[in-house]
């Protein structure tokens, strides 16, 4: 596993006043307030920094551990492990940090998961106000803003088969949906703390972040966020980690690298 630090700052979470502009006007809603109301009002979150896994989890890793494979697709070690709910990806990371006494694992808290995939941009989508299928894995299809149609593969791509955005992480937007540790609430963001917010106390849902191969693009914006039951394992539901360690330094993988 290789994992890159992301330096802690602030930035703006949510939906931008511009992308619910453009929501609404594809929409044909512009009559509306707001679309996709869960991802409003914007606000200020300020993060202390973290270790996020480069890629999201593979098959590979996955058997290395959990000696098998629920993923329902052909694919080598190199693809993201899939048909993952929330309870199993946290059996992974206990079956994981069980094993290591050095260094432990969880999942990111939703706010480290959108600072992350931003990757300190405020647009839509890390490489823009649109985003194409030479940049991530979705249903080329559909378009947001003035992009283009293009491929639909209806199935995962090998993680790191497209380009970084500019925090290094790869696969943010598409491929699988990325299970974070939070309990998902719609209305959470008008009473969400401004420094490190774990989530709601209660609930029954938690939160999906990302998109995959399946959905159009705009549910693969930084800003989309989906509330799921936790033990909802589909076919395009995968996740990444965060490594817990005392400061920035070089990881030592973990596995025999398949890169």
């Amino acid at each position: 596993m290789e994992f890159v630090w992301i330096e802690g700052d602030c930035f703006m979470m949510g939906q931008s006043p511009e992308e619910t502009k453009e929501l609404l006007r594809e929409a044909g809603q512009e009559k509306y307030t707001s679309f996709y109301a869960d991802e409003i009002p914007q606000h200020k979150v300020c993060l202390k920094g973290f270790w996020m896994g480069r890629f999201e989890v593979t098959r590979g890793q996955w058997q290395k551990v959990m000696k098998e494979d629920p993923s329902p697709y052909e694919g080598g070690k190199q693809f993201p492990v899939a048909k993952i709910s929330w309870d199993d990806a946290n059996l992974f990371i206990r079956a994981l940090n069980a094993k290591n006494n050095e260094m432990k694992f969880r999942l990111p808290t939703e706010a480290e998961w959108e600072y992350a995939a931003r990757g300190g941009t405020d647009t839509p989508f890390a490489f823009g106000r649109t985003i194409n299928t030479n940049q991530a894995n979705y249903n080329g299809m559909y378009i947001f803003g003035e992009g283009q149609v293009g491929l639909y593969r209806e199935k995962p791509t090998k993680v790191g088969t497209f380009e970084p955005n500019n925090f290094g992480l790869h696969d943010m937007h598409g491929n699988v949906w990325e299970w974070c540790s939070d309990i998902y609430h719609e209305g959470y963001y008008k009473r969400s703390p401004e420094t490190d917010p774990t989530g709601p106390a209660l609930g029954p849902m938690r939160v999906l972040r990302g998109g995959s191969w399946f959905v159009t693009p705009r549910s693969t914006r930084s800003a989309n966020r989906n509330g799921i039951e936790p033990d909802a394992a589909v076919d395009d539901y995968g996740f990444r980690l965060v490594a817990i360690l005392p400061k920035p330094r070089k990881i030592t993988p973990l596995f025999d690298s398949d890169f």
